[in-house]
């Protein structure tokens, strides 16, 4: 069950535009986070301001430049394992699919990807949500899963998209997978270093079979292994449900997780162009007990990308 919203008091509030990003002289560059806050429950948390946060690289603390809540577009992949092994699930995917595309709202663009030994997009960048249902009720299994040229491949044509027009977006790939890489050139590692340097929140949902024989259980724990680093590293969240039965409720935590982000930007007080990695964290001072999730840290712009 999707958990409920709670807002923290505040004065009075009225619904602003979507705001534009300050602009910036060129070659400045600006470290952009979505950032989620939930409460000991669970509870999704709104209301807060931008003197309640205190943003740390590593260990320096950062002015913010931008902060930003309320009427974020979003612009996401959506992927289905459409493997053999998903055959008996696709229903319930289909379902739980199409539910989550009717939450999406005029301003906000959406891909579905199936993958099996290839990945194929069944509908491109779109807000039409008929168009995005349909892609849904297309999904066919076959063949083997190869998970991680399907998210190498989503999360380079998901930085594509960026902000155009001075227009702030938040950006998320939505992974359903019964959690077994069987055909991948690509390598774990070299997912997760993508992943790594891309402001794309990753959310993963793993079934998997409980008959499972004991060679598929170990796939599926190096599977979830990889899953829950790249949720953890880039802001995001893996969910392991007990059947599919619980993908709705899943997909509308997910929805409701996208909705409630915080946007906070800064530019770094580090000016060293060394392609390190930085270590970020996000604190909300005046409240200690709630749980800030967000990317763990970003690779500064190396001495040759100039």
């Amino acid at each position: 069950m999707s958990a409920a919203l709670v807002s923290l008091p505040a004065t009075a509030q009225t619904p602003r535009p979507t705001p534009r990003p300050p602009v910036f002289e060129a070659g400045i560059e600006v470290i952009n986070l979505n950032v989620s806050i939930t409460d000991p429950r669970g509870q999704y948390i709104t209301g807060l301001t931008r003197d309640d946060f205190a943003v740390f690289e590593d260990g320096i603390k950062q002015d913010l430049s931008i902060f930003a809540h309320e009427n974020l577009p979003i612009s996401m992949v959506l992927m289905v394992d459409t493997s053999a092994s998903m055959d008996d699930k696709l229903p319930a995917a289909r379902t739980a699919g199409k539910r989550f595309v009717r939450t999406l709202r005029p301003q906000d663009v959406a891909q579905v990807m199936q993958f099996n030994d290839r990945a194929t997009v069944l509908q491109d960048f779109s807000a039409d949500h008929g168009d995005l249902e349909d892609a849904f009720d297309r999904t066919e299994a076959s063949g083997p899963t190869a998970l991680h040229n399907a998210l190498y491949v989503a999360l380079k044509d998901l930085a594509k998209q960026k902000s155009g027009g001075g227009e702030l977006r938040r950006r998320a790939l939505v992974l359903l997978s019964d959690g077994e890489d069987t055909a991948s050139l690509v390598s774990d590692d070299q997912v997760l270093e993508l992943a790594r340097k891309t402001e794309i929140n990753i959310y993963a949902i793993s079934l998997r079979s409980k008959t499972a024989p004991d060679r598929s259980r170990l796939k599926f724990s190096q599977a979830a292994h990889l899953l829950t680093a790249l949720t953890q590293d880039t802001g995001g969240q893996v969910h392991f449900p007990n059947s599919p039965s619980e993908l709705e409720s899943i997909y509308d935590r997910i929805a409701e997780e996208l909705r409630t982000q915080y946007n906070i930007g800064y530019v770094s007080t580090n000016p060293r162009r060394d392609g390190k990695w930085r270590r970020i964290v996000v604190r909300v001072p005046t409240r200690e007990d709630l749980k800030v999730r967000h990317k763990l840290g970003y690779y500064g712009v190396p001495v040759a990308a100039r």
